[in-house]
């Protein structure tokens, strides 16, 4: 048999020798704290390994052991919270060393009994039902991955490392300190606020200054709110030579602001070589592991440090805690009275020259109240106030789970869980929903990730002239549902550790100067840049592109209205053709009125009087029609300029030519047996085929409008710095339609007046008409390329020139003889005379 010989009984591999406190309860809580440092033990396996040992009082690290005790006697004092039910506590000392860290989270979870018999009373100090700590990021994440596995809830107070907020790794851990995430954003707020684009980054080797810098480089770039000059990894070990390089770098940049994330002991070495190269004139941002360290500010170090900004943990108080803290007595020959073996209580007492010495200088009846002042200040509880939010979340959870109705529970079937079955899971399911407000007002929550409602105090370093240092509140930055993360400082507290009193700058190329524009250098951070000028039409530092209406100024600071042009009355050009086409409309006037007051003379009858009163009608209105060209374009004259122009020379060149076809048919019925031609031409034909072939022009030009009517239009691509109103004619081809029918009537006027050019003299006006009507011809087939050549207001222009132009030669050529005649010759306007030169009609 394999078991003869063997106990029924389990023995532990070996156990853990801790530094502890304990107070026995129905419900243990547990707790890890810095309270020592540790001396690494000798591991080279060839005797049984000792176990680590732990030195030098970590002063901070036992008043936060303190505070929980504290909290958990004020919470079995308290019959509101936790009735009839009282907590216990086991804390252990982690010696700032992973390994014992671990070793007391594993004690916490399990127990330290020294044996287990099978069927017997199980003894010794009960598993925790939930864990306070651990002060550092890389204890917490190590732990909370064998925690996490059992559920066992655990709040650190320290831990800021942002991968601890993902709930997937670690599904039961909390904490009362806000995440890296949101003081990485907090930092970023305060760079923004004094226009600190340019820092450099010294972060420490482990989990929290990795994850801080990886954090930082990525909320900079999603801001844009600046750049890090460099980015530098403090090694772990005194490396002298590393030191030398970063502090080498940090004073070659650029850059004023150093943001720092380390622990104090890491920070002295780097202080150490910053004092040795006299690197001053930085501005430095402090993480919280170092806002408030009073063992860096020392006269050594303050003429480097003075002006220091932090970003610290929020301060709270805690009534009655100095009277707790007073009342722990050294006994000199059992020292783990009061359940204490955390720490030798005499250094308290009698300093650590006692301890050296080996105690021949205490006698053990001292007063505390004259002891340790960093242990007995209460004014400044930050890290204190972190682990009493804890204990009390803790401590809520619990009462809120005790107090489930049965069949209403959160758990299957609606249980509850009970005092005697209760698992670490449930309570990780109440700590998920705890809501309460402490003493000091603020409000203890946390969310899906396990984070606190996040908020930090601003802290400042005062240097003051006698030497000392005073760290004081300057502001908090918190974050808002609406807001997120808001900053609030008071500018008018902060001590700037320069000449000047006031903040430095830190950028690495100044703003650009007005009428220039950014360009990124390659191969640096955007943050550097050069500046050239602006290019037209562009303006002051990121070249951005004036409005489609503006143009730059000549300083290429701001936009101007572009300048706009047009063919305007105010012109010289525009007046000098207003001008002329008033002058053109006012002879055809008085043409009108010489042929109406001379219209029984001879001259007058003989040439078709009717005909010659319409086409000093329709030439009026051509003249006039000229002045919708000119002024600023609108809807109503860009639809009406061309309509009116094609109507109203369509009935010009109609009269004209059903004037020469007159004078064919009069030559025609002159002869023998033509004088059937006539009746074809009457007066009624002749108002007919004028109205007709006008209407034809009006129809063209309804359908045009009607279709693709003209529109006002700004035109900037003729002139950059300027806009050109025109009016777009929408429809080219109804343009081309247009003009084309004008030309035809033209042509065939021209045509038939060139066939009877030869008549006798007496039926000479058609030599008049067909000269007229090569004018015409002339003038508008010149047009046409000069119109499509030319930009802008000057198309108008030579529209409008070419109206004047041919209506002034149909004007001058087809009624400047007769005028002559009826004025200065009146001794040729008579019947004898006439009747030499043609018929009367």
């Amino acid at each position: 048999n394999l078991m003869t010989g063997f106990s029924f009984s389990c023995q532990l591999q070996g156990q853990f020798h801790l530094n502890e406190m304990h107070k026995a309860g129905d419900l243990v809580l547990g707790g890890l704290f810095q309270v020592h440092f540790t001396s690494i033990p000798d591991l080279s396996f060839t005797s049984q390994p000792q176990q680590p040992t732990c030195h030098g009082v970590y002063v901070l690290g036992f008043k936060l052991a303190q505070t929980m005790a504290f909290a958990i006697d004020e919470i079995n004092r308290n019959s509101n919270l936790l009735p009839n039910v009282t907590l216990g506590y086991t804390l252990y000392d982690n010696c700032l060393e992973l390994g014992i860290g671990f070793r007391g989270a594993l004690s916490l979870a399990s127990g330290q009994e020294d044996q287990i018999v099978v069927d017997d009373t199980c003894v010794g100090n009960p598993p925790v039902v939930g864990i306070v700590g651990d002060s550092s990021s890389t204890n917490s994440i190590a732990i909370s991955n064998v925690l996490g596995l059992y559920r066992v809830p655990m709040v650190s107070y320290f831990a800021t490392c942002s991968c601890l907020s993902d709930r997937q790794k670690y599904p039961s851990f909390f904490r009362t300190i806000p995440s890296d995430a949101f003081q990485v954003r907090a930092m970023i707020q305060i760079l923004k606020h004094f226009g600190w684009t340019w820092a450099g980054l010294i972060v420490i080797d482990d989990d929290y200054g990795l994850h801080a810098a990886r954090s930082f480089q990525s909320e900079l770039s999603v801001s844009g709110e600046g750049c890090l000059a460099y980015t530098e990894v403090l090694p772990w070990d005194k490396d002298t030579d590393e030191l030398r390089r970063i502090v080498n770098v940090m004073k070659k940049s650029t850059a004023r602001v150093v943001i720092v994330f380390e622990i104090p002991s890491r920070m002295i070495s780097l202080l150490e070589e910053v004092v040795r190269q006299n690197v001053t004139g930085l501005q430095w941002i402090a993480s919280e592991a170092w806002a408030e360290s009073a063992v860096l500010q020392t006269p050594h170090f303050m003429p480097y440090l003075g002006g220091t900004l932090g970003i610290t943990i929020r301060r709270g108080e805690i009534p009655g805690l100095r009277e707790f803290l007073l009342q722990i007595h050294p006994d000199l020959h059992h020292n783990s009275s009061y359940g204490n073996s955390l720490v030798r209580l005499e250094h308290f007492y009698c300093g650590t020259g006692w301890v050296e010495g080996g105690g021949a200088i205490c006698t053990g009846q001292e007063d505390l109240g004259n002891a340790d002042t960093e242990y007995l200040d209460i004014s400044n509880l930050r890290p204190e106030y972190n682990v009493y939010k804890a204990v009390y979340a803790l401590a809520h959870s619990l009462d809120d789970m005790l107090r489930c109705k049965p069949g209403r529970g959160p758990f299957s079937g609606d249980s509850c869980a009970t005092l005697q079955s209760l698992e670490p899971w449930q309570l990780v399911y109440y700590m998920e929903r705890v809501n309460f407000t402490t003493p000091s007002g603020d409000q203890v929550s946390f969310d899906e990730n396990g984070d606190v409602v996040p908020i930090y105090d601003v802290i400042n370093w005062l240097w003051l002239p006698d030497g000392s240092t005073k760290v004081q509140n300057v502001g908090e930055v918190k974050r808002s549902a609406f807001k997120g993360e808001e900053l609030i400082l008071d500018e008018d507290k902060i001590f700037w550790n320069f000449e000047s009193k006031k903040p430095p700058r830190s950028v690495c190329s100044e703003g650009c100067p007005p009428g220039t524009h950014m360009v990124r250098r390659k191969r640096e951070p955007e943050c550097c840049f050069d500046c050239i000028p602006c290019s037209e039409g562009k303006i002051t530092n990121k070249s951005s592109s004036c409005p489609e209406d503006f143009w730059s100024n000549p300083q290429r600071d701001h936009c101007i209205p572009k300048k706009t042009e047009f063919l305007s009355y105010h012109d010289p050009l525009g007046i000098c053709l207003t001008t002329t086409s008033l002058l053109g409309t006012f002879i055809c006037a008085v043409v009108l009125g010489i042929f109406i007051y001379h219209r029984t003379t001879p001259i007058v009858r003989a040439n078709n009087s009717e005909l010659s009163f319409q086409l000093l009608l329709s030439l009026k209105l051509c003249f006039l029609c000229s002045l919708l060209f000119i002024g600023r374009p609108r809807m109503w004259t860009c639809q009406l300029r061309h309509a009116a122009f094609g109507i109203s020379f369509v009935l010009c060149v109609s009269c004209i030519l059903v004037k020469t076809m007159v004078v064919l048919a009069v030559f025609k019925a002159s002869k023998p047996g033509g004088g059937a031609s006539l009746k074809w031409f009457g007066a009624m034909q002749q108002r007919g085929t004028v109205l007709f072939l006008t209407a034809i022009q009006a129809a063209i030009c309804t359908t045009w409008l009607v279709s693709s009517s003209p529109t006002p239009h700004k035109n900037t691509q003729y002139h950059n710095d300027k806009i050109v109103y025109e009016c777009a004619v929408g429809s080219t081809v109804g343009f081309a339609v247009l003009l084309g029918y004008i030309g035809v009537l033209a042509f065939l006027s021209c045509l038939i007046a060139f066939l009877v050019r030869n008549l006798p003299d007496s039926f000479n006006e058609a030599k008049l008409i067909t000269f007229s009507m090569l004018i015409f011809c002339a003038v508008w087939v010149a047009f046409v390329p000069a119109y499509v050549s030319s930009p802008g207001n000057l198309a108008d222009a030579v529209e409008v020139f070419a109206i004047l132009a041919s209506s002034f030669g149909l004007l001058i050529t087809l009624f400047g003889p007769k005028c002559y005649i009826i004025l200065l010759r009146p001794e040729m306007n008579t019947k004898k005379a006439v009747m030499g030169r043609g018929i009367v009609s």
